[in-house]
């Protein structure tokens, strides 16, 4: 190990980063968590991960959890956590702030909740902008299409919500900035005032779960700052844009020299490479052996 251990935050992954094994090392990890899962959704959540937002984000919870627990049992834990939309309930699992069992039961009716928000409107959707500048454009290409900006990534990636109807006009406007425009296959206006129906019912599952105060900052994707309000900024984050590229921005400014990815994936590593290049970034897996 080298002299000066870099300041390291840990970053836990949102929807869309499964993998074909995480199955597998949750059950072998984590049984518990496997039966749990399955009963909480009425499903093997992992063998209906591709089904919707109800089955992917219990699976890649489970598998994010996994992945820290094997990275604290390497001596890894870090000075910070940050979590992607979903993976913000498993960030605040990992800094004690409320049980894995309470997180997967919030992740399941959170799932639940956002894909029958989508299911509901029927013609809600996101999508994606990518290239040099989308970070710089998205904002005025969303309000020109009567879209949000949901997911604020990174410099080159930038993810709009709302009616798919308008998805070829923003797709035009992003062509004119030699950007992108791919729709992604979700069913939901997600992270914007679409899911505002939801909020109910996720207030009440949050308001039954007794939080602590986080051992470790847990620094919000919605404000950038670390969690205040828990149970506020996990509802906030229904409606709200994910500002992922100024969390890592200040997460780097705080003296963080290191992101680890928990995984499953390493969607975040790459995102953090685009967006503090200065810094190192890992995926869990590339840990391997490697003292912490």
């Amino acid at each position: 190990m080298s002299e000066h251990a870099p300041s390291t935050a840990l970053l836990f992954p949102g929807q869309g980063s499964q993998t074909a094994e995480m199955r597998d090392e949750v059950a072998a990890a984590r049984p518990d968590l496997l039966a749990l899962a399955t009963e909480v959704v009425g499903d093997d959540p992992f063998a209906r991960v591709d089904d919707g937002t109800r089955y992917a984000q219990p699976a890649i919870y489970c598998a994010s959890v996994v992945g820290f627990e094997r990275l604290r049992d390497a001596g890894l834990t870090g000075i910070a956590y940050a979590g992607h939309s979903l993976g913000e309930v498993a960030a605040l699992v990992a800094a004690e702030a409320l049980s894995a069992e309470d997180g997967l039961r919030l992740v399941a009716t959170r799932g639940r909740l956002m894909q029958e928000s989508g299911e509901r409107a029927g013609d809600g959707s996101m999508l994606a902008l990518l290239g040099k500048g989308a970070a710089d454009h998205a904002a005025a290409i969303a309000d020109r299409a009567g879209l949000t900006v949901a997911n604020d990534n990174a410099p080159n990636q930038v993810v709009l919500s709302g009616a798919k109807g308008a998805f070829e006009s923003a797709g035009e406007a992003a062509r004119g900035h030699g950007l992108r425009a791919l729709p992604l296959p979700v069913t939901g206006a997600f992270h914007s005032p679409a899911m505002a129906g939801a909020r109910p019912e996720l207030e009440a599952a949050l308001a039954a779960i007794d939080f602590a105060a986080p051992v470790v900052p847990v620094i919000s994707s919605i404000t950038t700052a670390p969690f205040d309000d828990v149970r506020a900024r996990l509802a906030d984050a229904l409606t709200m844009p994910v500002r992922w590229r100024e969390t890592l921005l200040a997460l780097r400014a705080q003296g963080i020299e290191r992101f680890v990815e928990t995984g499953p994936g390493k969607v975040l590593t790459g995102l953090v490479k685009r967006t503090v290049p200065d810094a190192e970034a890992l995926a869990a897996e590339q840990l391997e052996g490697v003292g912490a």
